[in-house]
């Protein structure tokens, strides 16, 4: 990798109307319909974090862009990360990384023990990340406890004395 290869990361904390916002969940949900035929819009809205304890960021690299997450309030104590999403010609580059290490430092701030999040059997990207960072599998939780396709996680923000 030379000097031209390598790019300033930032991740800002952002409404999740914004156009930027909207831009990133419409491609993400694109991708979703195309593996899942299912877009998972139902399972998230940008209002879901407009709320004590919720937060939208966006992921910049070089200025431009190029991913996205979302946390809110799953139950006393506990955060649910959301809408993690890097574009395809980002990928591979620490972004999604760099996203959910701002999101678990907005969740501490929040308060929050632990962050849960639910991926697909068909993300194994998604699977491989989530572990690589210290999350474990744990069971399905919610609204997707009888989904096959559904494999949960959890992570322990703040140890519980």
């Amino acid at each position: 990798m030379g000097l031209a290869d390598i790019a300033e990361i930032s991740v800002t904390v952002e409404s999740p109307h914004s156009e930027v916002a909207s831009r990133l969940i419409e491609n993400l949900s694109a991708e979703l319909g195309a593996r899942y035929d299912d877009d998972g819009a139902g399972a998230f809205s940008p209002d879901d974090v407009q709320v004590p304890g919720g937060a939208f960021v966006v992921a910049w690299l070089d200025d431009r862009a190029v991913g996205c997450g979302a946390l809110r309030p799953l139950e006393r104590g506990v955060g649910e990360v959301k809408r993690v999403f890097v574009e395809r010609d980002a990928r591979r580059r620490g972004v999604a990384g760099k996203i959910l290490e701002q999101l678990e430092t907005i969740a501490i701030r929040f308060g929050y023990r632990a962050l849960r999040l639910e991926t697909g059997l068909l993300q194994p990207e998604a699977i491989k990340l989530y572990e690589s960072v210290g999350y474990r599998r744990v069971r399905c939780y919610g609204r997707y406890v009888d989904n096959p396709l559904s494999i949960c996680f959890e992570k322990r923000l703040i140890s519980i004395s």
